[in-house]
């Protein structure tokens, strides 16, 4: 009997030449975006998703083509954000899956529109004793294929709408070395800029460029007399963002518009842009457009 160590090669599996051939695809894809921004937090709960969409929603109105990879396998969000879900067929040709097609043009994939109803958990596997690195193994190949198969076409901005835990960026650095930068995003709170701040390190040592730090509901915006007021308790995070070194990017207020459906079925930026918070996201777009043109010069 033969083990693992007496075979050549792969043991005519040709796992190797599919390995590179999924990177070649993927290589191929990727050099059709111009800028890969990821947006992260060590911490759920921080508005992460909804920021996201807000700052495509400004690119879009700044005349940028934008595409959004919803990287939270587990708890997908992007889809119903821009009123994508598994309602939306996807179209399979030859040449791989078309994104689907949300508010403004936005392109998107998200675990969301392979599900078959918008309340389906994602289930990777029905053997209850699986092992998390079996799990994380599937995960890791769920995140390539979707962004490898996905016919992304030509793009100004993808963003990458990360999942809470700093340990995710490994999967993604891997998949994209050509990575633009990260945005890191917060809370005034003490817990969630305890967290983050984890984050912040681990991105340096790994030597991710760090774009710079969003205090996300800053303040809340009274809906009546459009004053601002303090929502938590805590450390101003721009004083954690000179503490660690990075850009602080901006403060955006709480508006209780920003999570409701609009009228039009498009987002808060684009029809509340002359607001605190709409002037704010665009603020930051500004910031992070900056950063990026200052890096290629």
């Amino acid at each position: 009997m033969k083990t693992y160590e007496d075979l050549a090669g792969d043991g005519g599996s040709n796992i190797i030449s599919q390995v590179v051939s999924q990177r070649e695809k993927l290589s191929a894809r990727l050099a059709k975006i111009k800028h890969k921004v990821a947006l992260m937090s060590g911490k759920g709960g921080v508005g992460k998703s909804s920021i996201t969409a807000n700052i495509a929603a400004c690119l879009v109105d700044q005349g940028y083509s934008v595409g959004i990879l919803d990287a939270d396998l587990n708890g997908p969000c992007i889809g119903n954000l821009l009123g994508v879900g598994c309602e939306q067929k996807l179209v399979i040709d030859d040449d791989g899956i078309d994104p689907g097609e949300g508010a403004l043009g936005i392109k998107i994939m998200s675990m969301d529109m392979l599900l078959l109803s918008p309340d389906a958990p994602v289930m990777w596997t029905d053997d209850a004793e699986a092992t998390s690195t079996w799990v994380s193994t599937m995960e890791s190949t769920a995140l390539r294929e979707l962004l490898a198969d996905t016919n992304w076409g030509e793009l100004d901005y993808l963003l990458i709408d990360m999942p809470p835990g700093s340990d995710r960026m490994d999967n993604i650095r891997d998949l994209i070395p050509e990575l633009a930068g990260v945005v890191e995003i917060t809370i005034p709170s003490q817990l969630s800029q305890y967290i983050v701040s984890k984050s912040i390190t681990k991105n340096n040592r790994m030597g991710v460029p760090i774009i710079g730090l969003i205090e996300n509901m800053a303040t809340y915006v009274c809906p009546h007399c459009n004053q601002e007021g303090k929502l938590f308790e805590g450390q101003d995070a721009e004083k954690l963002s000179s503490q660690k070194g990075i850009n602080y990017i901006g403060k955006i207020p709480f508006d209780t518009r920003i999570s409701r459906k609009t009228d039009s079925g498009s987002l808060f930026y684009t029809e509340n842009k002359d607001s605190v918070t709409g002037k704010a996201i665009a603020s930051v777009v500004d910031a992070i457009i900056k950063f990026i043109e200052d890096k290629s010069n």
